[in-house]
């Protein structure tokens, strides 16, 4: 009788035993698993305030061209106005010197008649 209770307990032990390895080595699996996991999630946030910190700097550059390009716009459209009005008096003037050369050209028609 103390045979069989010591060989079934040298059976559970070693039952027992070979759990607790299978219980660490799937622990061991766990946590390398965990760890790679952890490692994937860090490269994912670095990378993520990285792209970050470029949308920051994309954002500013852009805002900066478009105020540019206003400031253009702005320049444009003065410009634009300058023409306008240069135009508007080199139309007053051609006005202008039509009606002196028709006053021309009626001064020497009634010249050439006097003289004759």
């Amino acid at each position: 009788m103390k045979n069989r209770i010591v060989i079934i307990l040298a059976i559970l032990t070693v039952i027992f035993f070979f759990s607790t390895l299978s219980s660490c080595n799937s622990a061991m699996r766990q946590k390398a698993g965990r760890d790679k996991e952890m490692a994937a999630r860090f490269q994912l946030e670095e990378k993520m305030a990285k792209f970050s910190q470029e949308k920051s700097a994309l954002e500013e550059k852009a805002k900066a061209k478009e105020k540019e390009a206003q400031e253009v716009k702005a320049e444009f459209e003065a410009a634009k106005k300058a023409l306008l009005q240069e135009q508007l008096v080199n139309q007053g003037l051609k006005e202008e010197l039509q009606k002196v050369t028709e006053s021309k050209i009626a001064l020497e028609n009634d010249l050439k008649k006097s003289k004759k």
